[in-house]
């Protein structure tokens, strides 16, 4: 363990608490909102977000131990989830909140575990994209989706859960996509 993980666990469990407050206090009606970005539901984007902390880690360690990802693309990412959207469309709050409380204390587990040196190493996740180190794949990928998607509500100051372009156009419902960092980028619209 090093000072880097440490600190970047901490910042990672205090937004993912955030995360499971705001999403903990959604209504139904919320939960079936539909986001402007990704076209998906809150909940779909939720779980999406709950999802990636299990498989964030993972990748992490596989990117830090100079693992090949082959000829991964952040096309077939997108197509990936996409499927995912379909295949929890009908998710709930419950089982979402419990994968994500689950994810995140692996999340934070693992990161707290990555050395200095660990987090400093750079490969290649995207073969369409430069390398990454592991800091910015867990800087990207679990710290920063949150930096942007919890907001403060400009009319009345509650957290709120909004999108990059508006936070007042939709509050309460995720406008942007919670998992996307800087290392994958947006979708094309059809």
């Amino acid at each position: 363990m090093g000072a880097k993980g440490e600190a970047l666990a901490k910042q990672f469990e205090a937004k993912a608490q955030e995360a499971a407050t705001v999403l903990e206090k959604l209504s139904d009606a919320d939960w079936k909102k539909v986001t402007e970005a990704e076209k998906w539901s809150v909940g779909v984007t939720a779980h999406h977000l709950a999802g990636s902390y299990e498989r964030v880690p993972d990748i992490a360690t596989g990117l830090a131990a100079g693992q090949s990802f082959g000829n991964f693309t952040r096309k077939i990412l997108d197509e990936r989830n996409a499927q995912h959207a379909k295949d929890f469309a009908s998710c709930t709050k419950e089982e979402t909140l419990a994968l994500h409380r689950k994810g995140a204390a692996k999340a934070a587990s693992v990161v707290r575990g990555f050395s200095d040196e660990q987090l400093e190493k750079k490969g290649v996740l995207f073969t369409d994209a430069p390398p990454m180190t592991v800091e910015q794949l867990i800087m990207g990928a679990l710290i920063t989706p949150h930096r942007r998607t919890l907001r403060q509500h400009p009319e009345d100051g509650r957290q709120v859960i909004s999108g990059r372009d508006s936070p007042a156009a939709a509050p309460e419902a995720f406008k942007r996509h919670a998992g996307r960092g800087s290392a994958v980028r947006k979708p094309p619209r059809d």
